[in-house]
């Protein structure tokens, strides 16, 4: 191998594949879940915060680098993992089928150091993992049943567990509890990982939900607006009205596209997160337990509208920007008819000028070979009488008619080839 050379991102992207593998459950396990939104720098801080973490429990230091760690603290373990958007700490405690149901991995962490978590909190869920034999699941199910609250119970993993819980924040904690009744340790694992990836994925593509109802309102004034407009320029015939409808058209225009690129993420975050909770929806492989829902029935009645409204508030902001679009173009094409209008009325009147002028010109130059007739036989007339002797027996005054046509035709004959060199040289200029 050290005859290749190697691409720099060979390992790390090799080992990506292999990164955050869910954790074996070793038996009856509580389960402490916390997800912080990134905030003012929080993400920053995390390396010195767990750092802080592993010298009070005196174990070696932990490596973040990579964005995600296992620490076995001996009484409790966790796993810390870095996202995009948020970083998830999971708290994971063995104990035996005596322990209460209700009580939190969390609370075997240090205090201060729980709640110095740098972040603000968008998910927190207390898992309860029980043995089938000592909680039998069918029986649990019989008991839970009430038509005033929601429950659901699912079976998951092809009938390997069972999943009981409402979505609800009890005591700032949602709360699942599951029952194996024949998952081995990874497959436990894996699925307790599903489902609390559901929990917070659920939760982050909610977060584009309070953005579409707030910007719908704008939506709906710019759609309005973008109407009355239509209706005014379909009306006007002055040219300055066009221009001023124009005007408004563009800071319309302007508005809808910053509102645009600051919501361009937040739904696309959404639609993504949302077919994450799908996806892990799907992995957990779910049989419906007669007369409850399972977490197929939620998503679909719960989160699905809230997404849809999203991605058509999305829609319709692109929609509304591309109208716009059409609307300016179409207006810009009637200004600059009436423009290219103004100009052809500019270039008639500039060419019937032109014309004036020439015809001026031509006027002038008439006189000019009168002029230059007159002065060019005085100029004759004063030379015969200095020479009146020589030219005898012709006299001053009949030499100087003599030459007043040969003087005429020749200036005459001088300008109009002036002319015609002139326009020669203009025609071969273009």
């Amino acid at each position: 191998m050290t005859l290749f050379e190697e691409h720099p991102l060979r390992q790390s992207l090799n080992d990506e594949v292999h990164s955050r593998p869910p954790i074996p459950l070793r038996g009856p396990t509580r389960i402490s879940y916390l997800a912080f939104v990134h905030d003012s720098g929080s993400s920053d801080q995390e390396h010195h915060h767990l750092q802080q973490l592993a010298r009070q429990l005196q174990i070696a230091l932990p490596e973040t680098a990579k964005g995600h760690l296992l620490l076995d603290a001996g009484d409790f373990r966790l796993k810390w993992e870095r996202h995009n958007e948020f970083s998830s700490y999971t708290f994971l405690r063995d104990v035996d089928d005596a322990e209460p149901e209700d009580s939190a991995a969390l609370l075997a962490v240090p205090a201060a150091w729980r709640k110095a978590i740098p972040g603000k909190l968008m998910v927190a869920s207390n898992v309860a993992v029980l043995s089938a034999g000592k909680h039998p699941a069918e029986a649990r199910a019989a008991q839970l049943a009430d038509p005033d609250r929601s429950i659901i119970v699912t079976r998951f993993a092809d009938g390997a567990g069972w999943l009981f819980t409402d979505f609800q924040i009890h005591d700032g904690f949602s709360r699942f509890t599951i029952i194996d009744d024949g998952l081995d340790r990874r497959q436990a694992g894996r699925n307790v990982q599903r489902i609390l990836e559901i929990e917070t994925y659920r939760m982050m593509a909610l977060m584009a939900f309070p953005v579409a109802k707030a910007i719908s309102k704008t939506l709906k004034a710019a759609e309005d607006e973008l109407a009355d407009l239509m209706d005014a320029m379909s009306q006007t015939a002055i040219a300055n009205d066009e221009r001023d409808i124009l005007t408004r058209l563009t800071r319309l225009a302007t508005e809808v596209e910053h509102a645009v690129a600051r919501t361009t993420y937040r739904f696309g975050a959404a639609a993504a997160y949302y077919r994450l909770v799908q996806q892990r929806t799907a992995e957990l492989r779910e049989q419906r337990h007669a007369g409850y829902p399972n977490i197929t029935d939620f998503i679909e009645r719960r989160l699905a509208p809230a997404v849809n409204t999203c991605a058509a508030i999305a829609r319709r902001q692109e929609e509304l920007s591309a109208r716009i679009a059409r609307s300016s173009q179409l207006l810009r094409t009637r200004v600059d008819i009436a423009l290219q209008q103004q100009n052809q009325e500019l270039l008639g009147q500039m060419n019937r000028r032109a014309k004036l002028q020439l015809r001026l010109q031509e006027t002038v130059e008439g006189l000019s070979v009168v002029a230059i007739t007159y002065y060019a036989s005085q100029l004759v007339n004063y030379m015969a009488k200095g020479a009146k002797y020589v030219i005898q027996p012709l006299t001053p005054e009949i030499l100087t008619a003599i030459t007043i046509p040969i003087i005429a035709t020749a200036v005459a004959l001088g300008m109009r080839r002036m002319r015609k060199a002139l326009a020669a040289e203009e025609s071969g200029g273009h």
